[in-house]
């Protein structure tokens, strides 16, 4: 273990001496990120099982999903895209 820290001491130095982490921390900082990838896929599972779920009761994912991303943008940038993609279609015949 102490060939560990002297491993990341060097590095530490290496780098000019910022950060000054130790190889418990280090282990800990990636444990905790790989449980928050665990949690991430379990979250995915749900929402995939979510859409699913819709999809059973006659409801259209790729709608729903378009819809999810429409509410996360601020309204001033879906009415500029909108906008755009209505001049594009109207260029091309498509409205």
């Amino acid at each position: 273990m102490s060939e560990e820290i002297n491993t990341i001491g060097s590095a530490d130095a290496a780098m000019g001496g910022k950060g000054n982490v130790t190889a418990e921390e280090l282990r800990q900082l990636i444990e905790r990120a790989e449980r928050l990838e665990e949690e991430k896929k379990g979250i995915a599972e749900d929402i995939k099982d979510v859409f699913s779920e819709a999809k059973a009761r006659g409801f259209d994912a790729k709608a729903m999903r378009k819809i999810m991303r429409i509410r996360k943008q601020k309204k001033e940038d879906f009415e500029h895209e909108e906008a755009v993609l209505e001049t594009y279609m109207a260029a091309l015949g498509m409205i």
